[in-house]
């Protein structure tokens, strides 16, 4: 992605997906541990970027996408990749509480587990039908 990346581009990047543990922390996301890779404020501090968070939903009622963006980012990244991918995610959990029916909930972010925790997935299978 950095090397096609050029001054005065845009990326827009998706950050909340579980790509399993290698180079990822296990950062909260909603009070549980996710795997997040904290490419976000590597690629910032590499480019020389500055991060313009911006969100799209669909608004239901004009069935139409909208686009909101937020002020860039200060002070980031800070140098402490643990602290810059938890604030990036408290920034997702925000917009997500803002707008719960928008988020892709069947995805399934807690699947890769920190070492010797249980899958939340998991669980006991749902009752079947005899018909």
């Amino acid at each position: 992605v950095l090397r096609a990346f050029k001054p005065g581009w845009l990326l827009y990047y998706l950050p909340d997906q579980d790509f399993g543990p290698k180079d990822s922390l296990f950062v909260d996301f909603f009070k549980v541990k996710a795997a997040t890779v904290p490419a976000l404020a590597r690629m910032t501090k590499l480019a020389k970027a500055s991060v313009v968070p911006c969100v799209v939903h669909l608004n239901f009622e004009a069935g139409r996408f909208e686009v909101t963006f937020f002020p860039p980012w200060e002070h980031f990244p800070s140098g402490d990749d643990g602290a810059d991918t938890r604030r990036m995610n408290h920034f997702i959990e925000d917009r997500i509480l803002e707008q719960p029916a928008n988020y892709l909930w069947s995805h399934k972010r807690f699947k890769t587990r920190p070492p010797g925790e249980a899958s939340p997935y998991d669980g006991p299978s749902p009752p079947q039908s005899t018909q």
